[in-house]
């Protein structure tokens, strides 16, 4: 089993790269709120685990398993999380925006090979 610290070097700097938009967002209580992440990748891929955490340490909001070039329908993570994969682009909507809401989200991106 290899080591992420193994695998980093081998892939390259530029191998994966990941973008986040909008890179801060304030709403309103009851808002919907839109996070976006862009994936691109230098060598071509047969899965990715994409997932999205909050506040690291809290755990995984939401994660799913992709494919490069099929669209998934919204996934529902919980009631008020739904996430969709529109390549390159995987969007996390969040219904109903409320006060616990906030803090720092950090879209999670994994290759698996």
């Amino acid at each position: 089993m290899w080591g992420l610290g193994v695998l980093i070097p081998l892939l390259g700097a530029s191998a994966l790269q990941v973008s986040q938009d909008p890179g801060e967002v304030q709403v309103t209580a009851g808002d919907k709120v839109a996070l976006g992440c862009q994936v691109l990748s230098a060598e071509p891929w047969h899965l990715l685990r994409l997932e999205w955490v909050k506040d690291t340490g809290n755990g995984v909001l939401c994660d799913s398993r992709l494919h490069p070039t099929a669209l998934a329908s919204p996934i529902p993570c919980t009631s008020r999380l739904h996430l969709a994969w529109d390549p390159p682009r995987a969007t996390l909507s969040l219904h109903q925006a409320q006060g616990n809401d906030s803090g720092h989200y950090l879209c999670r991106v994994t290759i698996e090979i």
